[in-house]
């Protein structure tokens, strides 16, 4: 295990991302504080990663021990104070400049100097996010890809003043963790939001032109380029809200027109269809599974 970093922490551990970036880490592992300033968010995700961790046991893709192991490395807490004794804290809060930087600054004010700080941002700069914070050198960016307790892929993104033995600290605990780090710029979008954002907007567009509906739009994309999951399914799982944030986030820098929200995912929004965590988006949904379990 790393000599640097042996306990992580993840700020927002009770929303979708946060808790697949926990798992990441505890199935390393490291021992993880789970911070989020709502219990019943926590008490949400522990019952989810547990019937995660329970599926892949019964699949034969790890023991029960190994299961009540990494469980146990799971800490939770809605004191951000439990964060003092991480080397490593990665936020994964609401995608808001300004929410960002003011929890860097408390992270500023509770954790030691070593600490290093990650975010999970997709559309902010992270030069900005750092500027929230008296030490912007050790802040870095780690966009993990939803759901991230089974994608790969972190694109790992220094701001202009991350220092350099910081983001390879970082990107050396990101593979020691079994995923796969690519380095970007600080530009929105990254690699790979930059190319999805628009094209999960043109398959809104297609529902919205009558081209197909949302199960075959998917199926087709899945059966004909080999994806995993069709961009239908991951606008529900990464929010419909979230998605129009990445469009609004995009547009105004790239003036593509692919990447402005199309007009029917603001009124499914305004609807109060949000995907998975309402419940109903493009599909309907029941019960409280994390995906992949």
């Amino acid at each position: 295990m790393s000599a640097a970093i042996k306990t992580v922490g993840v700020c927002g551990a009770g929303g979708t991302m946060g808790a697949g970036i926990a798992i990441v880490a505890a199935r390393a592992g490291f021992d993880v504080i789970c911070y989020d300033t709502a219990d019943a968010a926590l008490v949400k995700a522990v019952d989810q990663s547990r019937a995660f961790f329970g599926k892949s046991v019964e699949r034969g893709k790890m023991s029960a021990a190994e299961r009540d192991a990494v469980m146990a490395r799971l800490k939770h807490s809605t004191d951000i104070g439990a964060l003092a004794a991480c080397d490593l804290v990665i936020e994964a809060v609401f995608e808001e400049l300004s929410v960002k930087r003011k929890l860097l600054g408390a992270l500023d004010a509770v954790c030691p100097e070593h600490t290093i700080f990650g975010s999970n941002t997709s559309t902010l700069s992270i030069t900005e996010i750092a500027a929230g914070c008296k030490r912007p050198d050790r802040v870095v960016g780690m966009h993990f890809c939803l759901p991230a307790q089974l994608m790969k892929l972190v694109e790992m993104s220094p701001g202009l003043l991350t220092s350099d033995t910081v983001f390879k600290a970082a990107w050396d605990w990101t593979v020691q963790c079994g995923q796969k780090p690519v380095k970007t710029q600080d530009k929105p979008g990254f690699i790979l939001n930059a190319l999805l954002v628009p094209f999960n907007n043109d398959a809104i567009r297609a529902i919205e032109a009558g081209v197909a509906d949302a199960a075959s739009i998917d199926t087709a994309i899945k059966t004909g380029l080999g994806y995993k999951m069709g961009p239908l399914e991951l606008i529900d799982l990464i929010g419909l809200d979230t998605q129009i944030r990445l469009s609004e986030a995009f547009y105004p820098v790239t003036l593509d027109p692919r990447a402005a929200c199309p007009p029917l995912l603001r009124r499914m929004v305004a609807a109060g269809l949000l995907g998975r965590k309402s419940g109903r988006g493009f599909y309907d949904y029941a019960g409280n599974t994390m995906f992949g379990a």
